[in-house]
């Protein structure tokens, strides 16, 4: 096979990576830029997402596709509570002091953890996918001064792999709508300009706090719901889409949505050619220059402001 064709396939097994860190990263980015809090628990929200995603499937009997879209209405709504309330009895008593959410959110972090082995356990556990048709992909190739379509034998994906892509990008423009033509995202976009002013403005910034917290890691969560088909669910599994997370939201610009889409995009994309053509490690140790090289020479990232 040409080389094409196996980049077309890297391409697209990126996208889905693409597509899964930008949910998770929107989430991470929405709460630093409302309540410059720092969440280091986030990686965990999104493996309680996976986690409860299996229990979830399990609950429903017959095609996987009732006990998925169980999991995918449900699950989010549940993590974000728990966010919730990890907001109003943790962070608020500490009067979201950025210093000290950082070592609170590590203690919530480690708490979901732990909670989770004792409960679900250390094993890996799939869920079915509600669909998973294998589709071949064509290529193209130049014949006679002409192009031609062919099938190379091997290049295929699955029709779930493509419903991650659109399911995401659908979310992501819900999220964009919420924020820009909304009451609550207007209250949102208050918050993140002016603290004290929204306060004399009679916005209640504790509730829309809660509100973003919460909606951040129900985002992490529908991320992991999405793709725990894909990977299998475990206690440990947290690690890498915080790390990655956090790497996109400082490429993307610290707060920008728009430009943590980007960067997810980039460093996703980026991810499944390296992986797929030298290896994951490789991938990693570049996002990690890349966001060396970002803090050096762009520090506000790609799309934020520069502060005066």
């Amino acid at each position: 096979m040409e080389f094409g064709p196996y980049l077309m396939l890297a391409t697209l097994e990126g996208a889905v990576t693409a597509a899964v860190l930008a949910l998770t990263a929107v989430g991470l980015s929405l709460v630093f830029g409302v309540m410059r809090v720092v969440n280091v628990a986030h990686g965990e929200f999104f493996m309680l997402g996976a986690v409860l995603a299996w229990w979830a499937a399990g609950l429903v009997g017959g095609h996987p596709a009732l006990g998925f879209g169980l999991a995918i209405l449900v699950v989010p709504i549940l993590v974000g509570l728990i966010a919730v309330a990890a907001d109003v009895t943790i962070l608020k008593r500490i009067d979201y002091d950025p210093e000290r959410t950082i070592v609170a959110t590590i203690g919530i972090l480690y708490i979901i953890q732990q909670l989770t082995l004792m409960t679900y356990g250390p094993e890996a556990r799939p869920v079915e996918a509600p669909f998973n048709t294998r589709l071949a992909l064509p290529w193209f190739e130049f014949a006679d001064g002409r192009p031609q379509i062919y099938w190379p034998w091997g290049l295929s994906t699955t029709s779930y792999k493509l419903g991650v892509i659109g399911a995401a990008a659908a979310v992501l423009v819900g999220v964009w709508a919420l924020m820009t033509h909304t009451r609550i995202g207007l209250l949102m976009r208050a918050t993140q300009l002016d603290r004290e002013m929204a306060l004399a403005f009679g916005i209640p910034v504790e509730r829309v706090y809660a509100l973003v917290f919460g909606l951040g890691a129900g985002l992490a969560a529908l991320a992991a719901v999405l793709i725990v088909p894909i990977q299998q669910a475990h206690y440990l599994m947290g690690g890498d889409p915080l790390l990655l997370s956090f790497i996109v939201v400082i490429i993307g610009g610290l707060g920008s949505l728009p430009g943590t889409v980007v960067a997810a995009i980039l460093i996703g994309v980026s991810d499944g050619i390296i992986s797929v053509f030298f290896s994951p490690t490789l991938a990693k140790i570049l996002a990690t220059l890349l966001v060396a090289l970002v803090l050096v020479f762009r520090p506000q990232g790609l799309f934020g402001a520069r502060r005066a």
